[in-house]
């Protein structure tokens, strides 16, 4: 049983996919680096505000002292929140007193990309691992399956073969156990 429900990660549901949204000309994706701890109530002054962002949580199960199992949902990306939005919006954000810094994003296309993927992943419900840096590796493409097509990584963890989905921006990214026969190289 989660101590607190799962809060929204994404504003507009459907921020990823609304190509008339994406295609806003005043409006220009930052990456923003919240302060310590913040970017739940970051999360919810943007959806307050009105402003689109997308700030991919996963569930963490631990057990408690008591021995109860425990789920908590926790940013995938520590401090990071990317944000859709034009500079008046980027200024109101700021006013939140949540924000420590923020970057333009130059490939918007690419991070809506990596952002795409990074959910399917995610709403699929698979265990993931948050990887804080790439690492070179051999790049490559899943051939079957529900993530056919994904382009990432092969990583190598405690002996086992993961894929690594990564959002190039930040170097970071989350991978997941996957049989080597479904990747192919590229």
């Amino acid at each position: 049983m989660p101590i607190l429900k799962r809060e929204i990660d994404t504003y507009p549901d459907n921020l990823l996919d609304d190509t008339d949204l994406l295609s806003e000309p005043d409006r220009i994706w930052w990456c923003i680096y919240t302060m310590s701890r913040r970017e739940k109530d970051l999360m919810r002054r943007l959806t307050a505000m009105k402003i689109p962002f997308y700030g991919p949580v996963i569930p963490k199960r631990y057990r408690s002292p008591n021995g109860r199992m425990r789920t908590s949902y926790v940013p995938m990306f520590p401090n990071y929140i990317f944000m859709f939005g034009s500079e008046p919006e980027r200024y109101q954000a700021m006013t939140s007193n949540c924000i420590s810094r923020y970057d333009e994003v130059t490939d918007s296309q690419q991070l809506v990309t990596d952002l795409q993927q990074i959910r399917a992943v995610v709403t699929a419900g698979i265990a993931l691992t948050p990887e804080s840096r790439l690492e070179a590796g051999n790049q490559v493409r899943v051939r079957t399956g529900p993530f056919a097509g994904y382009e990432g990584m092969v990583v190598r963890r405690e002996g086992k073969t993961r894929f690594l989905l990564s959002i190039r921006f930040l170097e970071q990214g989350v991978s997941m156990a996957m049989d080597e026969g479904l990747l192919e190289p590229l």
